[in-house]
């Protein structure tokens, strides 16, 4: 008499649930408020950053709009200063981490499929950049030329152009020696289309994640130079010139500084949050 096996079920795995965090909804929901406000500033209830909107020095209070966060040292609301001056802090980091990172990528694209002499001029020119100082590279170009909008962002994405190009070099190396492209090489099909249709598309997300990180750094570096008068020239606001003004009066009026601080700080917070959060989504290295 013969016995059937047992049947067997295969054992049911869970999926393991996605813990979102509090802090990366509330930086999300941070940045489109600032970006929303800062792009929609002229429609809002709000003075224009260089009209006069009460006595000077006026500390934060409810009722008006225009006085919900004080005044500056001349009578100006600090409210619609720090929303115009987002659109010079977020539009100069943005653009410049934009250009760095399509550039940045291009070249470590470049560099990590080609290999060979290209990779060694373009690595030790990489390396030459990074060693040098940030700050002092941006002091020099601010001194040579004009402080102005077209000079932050040529400084920069100078800055960001060698990191992205590492990390491009160092994605690119990885997909260059799998399979499918050796059979696209086999089938005739030349580098430049390899590195655009085979590999780009595999490299382009995981450096995208370190995107608002950058952007962050930048936005501090943006405001290190407006503090130290270097950056974007008056009578154009931004969060680091905002800074500077209100040193002096720290002692009386602690909000002349604080209220710039605290836009910035919760910025950079927000960034750093995103691109840590786009990175375990998107970056395949960490789920391999």
């Amino acid at each position: 008499m013969s016995v059937e096996p047992e049947s067997r079920a295969d054992p049911v795995i869970p999926a393991t649930p996605r813990r979102h965090s509090i802090l990366v909804y509330l930086s999300m929901a941070w940045l489109v408020l600032i970006i929303a406000f800062a792009v929609f500033a002229d429609l809002l209830p709000i003075s224009p950053a260089a009209v006069v909107a009460g006595k000077p020095k006026l500390p934060p209070a409810l009722g008006e709009l225009d006085l919900l966060l004080g005044t500056d040292n001349l009578g100006r609301s600090m409210l619609s200063r720090s929303l115009y001056g987002a659109r010079a802090s977020l539009v100069v980091g943005a653009v410049a981490g934009l250009v760095g990172f399509a550039l940045g990528t291009v070249l470590g694209l470049v560099t990590g499929h080609l290999r060979g002499k290209v990779d060694t001029a373009i690595s030790v020119l990489s390396d030459a950049m990074l060693a040098f100082p940030p700050l002092i590279l941006l002091l020099v170009l601010s001194t040579v030329l004009t402080p102005s909008v077209p000079t932050l962002l040529i400084g920069l994405t100078l800055l960001v152009i060698p990191s992205f190009a590492r990390l491009g070099r160092a994605n690119t190396l990885p997909w260059s020696s799998r399979e499918f492209v050796l059979a696209a090489r086999n089938m005739g099909a030349g580098n430049a289309r390899i590195m655009v249709r085979e590999i780009l598309p595999n490299v382009v997300a995981p450096l995208a994640t370190y995107l608002p990180i950058v952007v962050a750094a930048l936005i501090v570096a943006e405001g290190s130079l407006s503090y130290l008068g270097l950056g974007i020239p008056p009578p154009t606001p931004s969060w680091g010139g905002m800074i500077a003004d209100g040193q002096d009066s720290l002692a009386t009026a602690p909000h002349l500084v604080f209220v710039p601080a605290a836009v910035i700080f919760a910025t950079v917070f927000a960034l750093n949050q995103l691109g840590d959060h786009l990175r375990v989504r998107f970056d395949r290295t960490l789920h391999d």
